[in-house]
């Protein structure tokens, strides 16, 4: 909780999926459930992504002083919460249809794996956004009892936008993660990372005008895309000499391309 940005970057893309199926009306038990869920899920991978990496983080400066490599918490204490965490999860979900619950089951699959794939792949961030995505057909399935087109172009709008954000993050890793051996995007993308991140903001933008379009969008949702394509370079002009702390920067700062998103959903449907 001291730490919100992945609560943040969790919570937007589940918003926006809630505003957009129920064309701005959202129910209230609906939205409880998902930002309750939004913070246990977050809060339960967190939990398990330091157990998964409790024999790496010592060796890495930004993480050396988590609760495992510290010795503030012992590697079962963190298993009893992660289990604690995602039964209080599952909770929530049962109060939804039973399509919802099924689904729920690959979201928590995708959180508990996701941690272990840097040892497997260079990619371990696109597993991150399936995770991170997730909340958005479980969304769609609560209120529509769908899974129309829309979701999907949003569904995949979200996982490149992930990509390019935590690669942002695995940026500022990069030399530690050589070192020990753990794998990103930022390892795999070499050199050409920067025009690569590009390329995913620029396909999150296309999938979401191509919503803009499918939806009828007006002023409101056309204003929240340029806002959130001239962050976008703002962004890659701040890293482009891949500097640590902007490195960082830049990945924080997409928490606002998100806020900026579900306030053009809100005024979009409020007026039309």
């Amino acid at each position: 909780m001291d730490k919100p940005i992945g609560i943040y970057l969790l919570l937007w893309p589940t918003l926006w999926a809630l505003w957009i199926a129920s064309f701005g009306v959202p129910n209230w038990h609906y939205t409880l459930v998902f930002v309750l869920g939004v913070v246990l899920m977050r809060s339960a991978g967190c939990v398990i992504n330091d157990y998964a990496d409790r024999k790496f983080d010592g060796h890495v400066s930004r993480t050396s002083q988590r609760p495992i490599p510290s010795g503030k918490v012992t590697p079962t204490e963190a298993l009893q919460l992660f289990f604690v965490l995602i039964v209080s999860a599952f909770f929530l979900v049962l109060t939804l249809d039973i399509y919802v619950v099924i689904l729920s089951i690959g979201g928590l699959l995708l959180a508990s794996i996701y941690p272990f794939m840097k040892r497997y792949t260079h990619f371990p961030q696109v597993v991150l956004g399936a995770a991170f995505s997730w909340a958005i057909p479980m969304a769609f399935m609560a209120v529509q009892a769908d899974l129309p087109i829309e979701m999907w172009v949003l569904y995949f709008a979200n996982l490149t936008w992930t990509i390019a954000y935590d690669t942002f993050y695995a940026m500022v890793d990069k030399e530690d993660d050589l070192k020990i051996g753990v794998k990103s995007t930022a390892i795999a993308f070499g050199k050409n990372d920067l025009l690569i991140i590009g390329l995913l903001q620029l396909t999150t933008l296309w999938l979401f005008v191509q919503l803009h379009a499918y939806l009828s969008w007006h002023w409101p949702m056309t204003i929240a895309i340029a806002a959130s394509a001239t962050m976008f370079v703002m962004q890659l002009w701040d890293c482009r000499n891949r500097d640590k702390s902007k490195c960082f920067k830049a990945f924080l700062d997409n928490h606002y391309v998100g806020l900026i998103v579900f306030i053009g959903l809100v005024i979009e449907y409020w007026i039309f």
